[in-house]
């Protein structure tokens, strides 16, 4: 099929160093990559350095005869300041992908070329990042999903962007089985489960749980929350025992936050929390379905100042102020316009602060005066990288522009 990477059994190492550092490199033990992890490999790595860019290598050679190196791949990351350090920060935010809506050919999304330009010091990605459900094809078995993220991540923007950047991956349904998907349901060959461990443990970083917070220094912390794993059925009447988030994450959620002495505090979901949302969907706390448990996390993250929810999924650009709390969220909309769907253009709501019916991201700069007062601005882009709206932060006045 048109984009197969197969992988092939072979041994990788890991070589990383503070760039302009190569003496200070470490390089990990060799290791085997196996057709039951889809010849994939990680490692976990300890003691790095706050606030620092490190450069990358990793190397592959066969299995037969312990030869050099045949492959080499060179890369970038970087590691946030400390939590007690005043910096500038910027970083992107994006969501919905997918290989057969992609709008730069064979290089893959526009969006990366044009995040790239940005030199963020991270990225977030909110989910959906391949579509299971979608044809070219349907991936209803392990071998089919494992292709498809195989061809998209071998295109050439994706492969520039994230070998040099530090990169967040969340889930939702389409990479985790398919639309509106919980625990108990199947897709083809493929149980819930199945797709779960396929995304936590082979595919993307490993880690448990799969939420957590980070402090990008001293005025910004950042919260990354899962929304599959612990969901209830969509179909169950709602009330106190419904959720998306579970009842741990929640509680970690809300204790992090109060404890929360950053500045701004940015809240990352892979759904909506505040939409508005279509009347007919039925999959996060923007809907009905999930109203009670929406209802109590508006409101303990509009008890805290600065609290903003930066979101996925929706196929749309929009910032949004709930009229109950004054909880503030961006959706960034799809990776490419022709993926843009679900909202009529012009249907600004009362809660819309901002709409636009395109595809594109968001990125958000932290900032400081002369005097050391730190703002946050946050804007919407096109998918070639052109600004369409600005809103900073504090609110005390927030900025808003709009160009479609």
């Amino acid at each position: 099929m048109l984009g197969a990477c197969p992988g092939k059994a072979g041994q990788v190492r890991l070589t990383y160093f503070p760039s302009g550092n190569k003496p200070a490199a470490r390089s990990t033990p060799w290791r085997t990559t196996r057709e039951e992890q889809d010849f994939t490999a990680q490692w976990k790595i300890v003691d790095l350095l706050p606030g620092t860019k490190y450069s990358t290598i990793v190397e592959a050679r066969s299995l037969s005869d312990g030869s050099d190196a045949t492959a080499v791949v060179t890369g970038t990351f970087q590691t946030a300041p400390e939590s007690t350090e005043a910096r500038d920060v910027t970083f992107c935010f994006t969501t919905c992908h997918d290989f057969i809506r992609r709008d730069d050919g064979m290089l893959g999304h526009k969006i990366y070329p044009s995040m790239t330009r940005m030199q963020p010091d991270f990225v977030v990605h909110a989910g959906d990042i391949e579509y299971y459900d979608k044809p070219s094809p349907w991936a209803m078995t392990k071998e089919l999903m494992r292709f498809k993220w195989g061809r998209i991540f071998a295109l050439p923007n994706y492969r520039s962007f994230y070998n040099s950047t530090s990169t967040y991956f969340m889930k939702d349904d389409h990479d985790t089985l398919r639309n509106d998907c919980w625990a108990g349901q199947t897709y083809g060959t493929m149980s819930f489960e199945e797709g779960v461990k396929l995304f936590n443990e082979e595919q993307f970083p490993a880690h448990f749980p799969r939420y957590k917070t980070v402090n990008w220094g001293k005025e910004l912390q950042v919260w990354f929350l899962e929304g599959r794993d612990y969901r209830s059925p969509n179909t169950i009447p709602d009330g106190p025992e419904k959720t998306i988030l579970g009842a741990e994450q929640k509680a970690w959620l809300f204790k992090t936050l109060s404890e929360s002495t950053a500045t701004f505090k940015i809240v990352c979901s892979p759904t909506p929390i505040v939409g508005p949302d279509r009347k007919n969907k039925k999959d996060n706390h923007a809907n009905n379905t999930f109203a009670y448990e929406g209802d109590e996390i508006r409101d303990n993250l509009s008890k805290l100042e600065n609290v903003i929810v930066l979101c996925g999924d929706r196929h749309w650009q929009y910032a949004s102020v709930d009229k109950q709390t004054q909880l503030w969220e961006f959706g960034c909309g799809p990776g490419s316009d022709k993926h843009q769907f679900g909202w009529k253009a012009g249907d600004q709501r009362p809660t819309h602060q901002f709409l636009r019916v395109k595809g594109g991201f968001l990125s958000g700069a932290l900032t400081h005066s002369e005097s050391g007062i730190p703002k946050l601005t946050i804007r919407h882009h096109k998918t070639t990288g052109e600004a369409v709206s600005e809103f900073v932060f504090p609110q005390s006045a927030p900025a808003r522009e709009s160009h479609q």
